[in-house]
């Protein structure tokens, strides 16, 4: 099952890049929807390899997941990929530099099954596609939004 959308923002796309490499502020959003995350590699620079572990309760189970990335292509892309026991999942951000001042996002979501159970979960997903996309969608939306007001204000230089 896939999700995907592009959005443009109105900034470089080395800031943009670099906006989506704060891997910590991603970590402390997860911990405040009450998810234990935990970085589990010794890079001391973002790229391949970096590994994350998480809990978080849903629908009622506790469900454990591995992040890793897998493809890190300063500036153009960032590709992690989730496993769990019964699902796989890949999240993709290809960026491409429409001006100087412009960069469309292009964000995809893959779910895919390993288990019985878990081809059950994306099928009652699949029943939900239009309004799991609508959502997607928007929270894709929000982020590029909030991207570009970041940078604005990175670049408002105080009055002498």
């Amino acid at each position: 099952m896939k999700f995907s959308t592009k959005e443009d923002i109105e900034a470089p796309i080395d800031a943009v890049f670099d906006m989506l490499c704060e891997f910590d502020t991603f970590e402390r959003a997860a911990m405040r929807r009450g998810a234990e995350v935990q970085r589990v590699d010794t890079k001391t620079v973002p790229g391949t390899g970096m590994k994350w572990e998480a809990a978080f309760d849903m629908r009622g189970k506790r469900r454990d997941i591995e992040v890793e990335m897998v493809t890190f292509d300063q500036p153009n892309e960032i590709c992690l990929e989730s496993t769990s026991p019964g699902l796989l999942g890949t999240v993709s951000f290809e960026l491409m530099a429409l001006s100087r001042s412009r960069t469309r996002v292009a964000a995809s979501l893959d779910i895919k099954p390993k288990t019985l159970s878990a081809r059950l979960l994306v099928q009652s997903l699949k029943l939900a596609k239009t309004s799991l996309t609508k959502k997607f969608k928007r929270r894709v939306a929000d982020y590029a939004k909030d991207m570009e007001e970041r940078y604005q204000q990175s670049q408002v230089r105080p009055a002498e």
